[in-house]
């Protein structure tokens, strides 16, 4: 289907908290300064998916690639969430002219109904080469003067806005997994339920300790993982049970916390969906889909705990796993959505432990 969006422009700019000033427009209905992390992604298409994401609550994303929105939005079903989690977008141009069959509104249209600001006419290329070499600033869309504080939305539980609400079960099998979701991508409940097996989904803070199951997954999910302490303590309460664990993303970063290890902060954190990783097992190399800004600090891990996955790009940890029990988590998705689906593997391997 095709649709035509031309808002009303008004001048606005991106303002950093080390004071970089990048000039652009945005629309007429947005109608106060927006605050967040200010991040950036790779990736031709798969823009749905990325705005989507519950992981980029907080933030203000970047796209790299110059035009974003030429295939519109498609149905709710083809999201990873219900709705945007992210503060704001910065683009270079938005496509006022979208076309496919399976769209029905255009990116601007959407982004209205869902009153996230956007700036567009910025010079992304120059934003990603600064927020590389800086890393990653606390920032604003401002529509006025330049704001002279920036909140970090870090230093707050995202998780607890992005978690599911309540229990919901899927799927029907011998065995049962608990789906602990921290801002889980829809494709993984996709994922999982190519499995035969019942999965539990609960929110962050639900104590299943004194449940029965066959294994437990912890999802994706925004913000710094020490501040998901309830999760944590959780965690610890039935990592004795010696039932399989597998992690993801925020998930790994938990589990980490959950056995003793320590988590840091990315420079710029890994967003994209063309992150080179080592399988250490093997040697061989797989292109991954990733989305996170903190990481795993190896030299705190257990001396029963070993790297399984390093990134090629910095050689920071992506993947770790126990020596002995069914316990193991990565970085990056192998559920993808967007990006590459060559670790989609890894939860037939979650599968075969239960």
């Amino acid at each position: 289907m095709e649709f035509y969006d031309q808002p009303k422009l008004i001048p606005a700019k991106l303002v950093l908290q080390n004071g970089e000033v990048y000039e652009g427009t945005s629309p007429d209905w947005c109608q106060k300064d927006t605050f967040g992390e200010v991040v950036f992604t790779t990736g031709m298409t798969g823009y749905i998916e990325s705005i989507t994401d519950p992981s980029f609550a907080g933030q203000i994303l970047t796209f790299t690639f110059p035009l974003i929105g030429n295939y519109g939005v498609p149905v709710q079903k083809k999201w990873e969430s219900s709705k945007i989690h992210l503060q704001g977008l910065i683009l270079n141009e938005i496509s006022l002219f979208c076309d496919h069959h399976q769209a029905v509104k255009s990116l601007g249209q959407w982004l209205k109904e869902e009153n996230i600001p956007y700036i567009c006419g910025v010079d992304t290329r120059a934003l990603t080469k600064s927020l590389r070499t800086q890393g990653t600033s606390l920032g604003a869309i401002a529509l006025g003067q330049n704001p002279k504080s920036f909140p970090d939305p870090n230093t707050t539980h995202l998780v607890a806005s992005a978690s599911t609400k309540g229990v919901q079960k899927y799927g029907k099998g011998k065995k049962k997994i608990i789906a602990v979701d921290c801002g889980m991508k829809e494709n993984i409940i996709r994922s999982l339920l190519k499995f035969p097996m019942e999965i539990q989904r609960v929110p962050f803070d639900y104590d299943y300790s004194d449940e029965q199951f066959d294994g437990v997954f912890i999802s994706n999910g925004p913000g710094d993982p020490i501040v998901c302490r309830e999760t944590i303590s959780i965690l610890q309460k039935i990592i004795n049970r010696k039932k399989p664990i597998f992690g993801i993303c925020l998930g790994a970063q938990l589990l980490a916390l959950s056995i003793g290890a320590k988590t840091f902060k990315l420079p710029y954190g890994h967003r994209g969906q063309n992150q080179p990783c080592e399988y250490l097992n093997s040697g061989r190399c797989f292109l991954t889909s990733q989305n996170h800004g903190y990481a795993i600090d190896e030299k705190t891990l257990p001396k029963d705990w070993i790297v399984t996955f390093r990134n090629l790009n910095d050689s920071s940890v992506e993947g770790i796993a126990h020596k002995t029990l069914p316990y193991f988590a990565v970085q990056f998705h192998p559920e993808a959505s967007p990006g590459p689906i060559d670790t989609l593997w890894l939860f037939e391997k979650f599968y075969k432990l239960l």
